[in-house]
């Protein structure tokens, strides 16, 4: 239950860092994404104190064997850039640059009641289904993660 209390306010507390931060807003996000034309560079500060603090997570978390709450972490063991990995990045990109949205902002403003949000989630809902198919993979299956089964391991 603890879990789920924590995922919960951790998840609230990420929703409104992207509300403040604008990145719910697909016109600022459009405006970043535009650097040839009327370039709003304000959301570089957000990435980048995102990215220092992720780098700081991750560093902490390397150190460690479980989680806070005593359960495993699941790190990748494959630094494979194949093709599926370089088509979804590309599809990431052009989805962004014609929706505005990534995924966590499309969910928040998803609950906000925008539409063109509904309407990204519900094709980043089917390009996870498309994800799964080539390997015969359960669609949203739990995280019971076997050893190199998936490229990730539990340490």
């Amino acid at each position: 239950m603890k879990h789920r209390i924590s995922e919960f306010f951790v998840g609230l507390l990420f929703g409104v860092g992207l509300i403040l931060a604008g990145m719910t807003d697909p016109g600022k996000v459009l405006g970043f994404l535009d650097v040839f034309g009327a370039w709003d560079p304000s959301l570089a500060l957000v990435m980048g104190g995102a990215i220092a603090v992720g780098a700081l997570g991750f560093a902490l978390a390397k150190k460690r064997s479980t989680n806070f709450f005593g359960g495993a972490l699941n790190w990748p063991t494959s630094d494979q850039i194949d093709t599926r990995l370089l088509l979804g990045a590309a599809m990431f990109g052009v989805g962004w640059g014609l929706a505005g949205f990534c995924p966590g902002p499309a969910l928040v403003s998803l609950g906000a009641g925008q539409i063109k949000a509904a309407v990204f989630v519900a094709f980043m809902g089917v390009g996870m289904l498309v994800y799964q198919l080539p390997k015969g993979r359960q669609p949203f299956k739990k995280a019971l993660v076997q050893e190199g089964k998936d490229g990730l391991s539990q340490r």
